[in-house]
């Protein structure tokens, strides 16, 4: 029916009902019935994107511009509130996914945790899917690594991998508070942004294999950005360096 109304000026309804095997009466019943939630959706999500697209010098693709934030889950707060400070380790975190791609076509995607207070990773995981269990992995990982005590902030997006029922179970049960970025706003999760970008531009968006990336990120992160990477908010100390030096003061 959109197509009909789109040609309409160069051919007659009648042409282009029989084109498309349809009734002149059904199309002009379409003409006049009210617009659908979900089309009403669709709408205001275009202009979301592209605000946001825009907003961001036309360089955010989709994997940055979206998220499956159109769930029934229960979204929290913005409680971080663009605070990408802590004055210690395990008072907040921040967490996102990201994609790279494989050969020409397959993805590989990367959900990854910070320490906002020294710029640690303290927990990543890296799937084929992007879903809750990749997110819960990098969760576990952190919590594992870190075992931090009741009264951790925790930050993401509102992607359902994030709102999913076993995530807010997990922070629930270390006494972890949850925030979520406002709807289409990635600014309030600038900072695991930023590091996105840098693992890209410093390493690679796009791997020969699986294997290949696998063993490239593990190499990225654990020991490269983690221990020796310099960072400029660090006074010019790697995350690793910055936590043994707050530790020993």
């Amino acid at each position: 029916m959109p197509g009909i109304a789109a040609e309409k000026a160069e051919y007659t309804i009648a042409e282009c009902c029989r084109a498309l095997r349809v009734s002149a009466s059904g199309f002009y019943a379409w003409q006049q019935r009210p617009e659908s939630p979900h089309a009403v959706r669709d709408r205001q999500l275009r202009v979301l994107i592209r605000a946001s697209h825009e907003g961001n010098r036309r360089a955010y693709g989709s994997p940055r511009v979206l998220t499956m934030s159109d769930h029934g889950q229960p979204i929290a707060g913005n409680v971080l509130d663009r605070q990408f400070v802590a004055e210690r380790p395990n008072q907040r975190w921040v967490g996102d996914t990201t994609e790279f791609l494989i050969g020409s076509s397959a993805k590989l995607y990367l959900a990854a945790i910070m320490d906002l207070h020294s710029r640690f990773i303290v927990g990543w995981a890296l799937s084929a899917v992007n879903d809750r269990h990749l997110t819960l992995s990098a969760l576990d990982k952190a919590l594992k690594r870190r075992c931090p005590e009741a009264g951790l902030l925790h930050h993401s997006d509102q992607g359902c991998t994030y709102a999913s029922e076993d995530y807010r179970t997990r922070l629930d049960a270390h006494g972890i508070t949850c925030s979520m970025s406002r709807r289409g706003n990635c600014y309030d999760s600038a900072v695991m942004e930023s590091w996105f970008s840098t693992v890209k531009s410093e390493e690679a968006e796009r791997f020969e294999s699986y294997a290949h990336a696998k063993e490239a990120l593990f190499d990225y992160i654990e020991v490269f950005y983690n221990q020796r990477r310099r960072h400029s908010t660090l006074g010019q100390l790697s995350p690793a360096e910055f936590e043994r030096r707050f530790n020993a003061a």
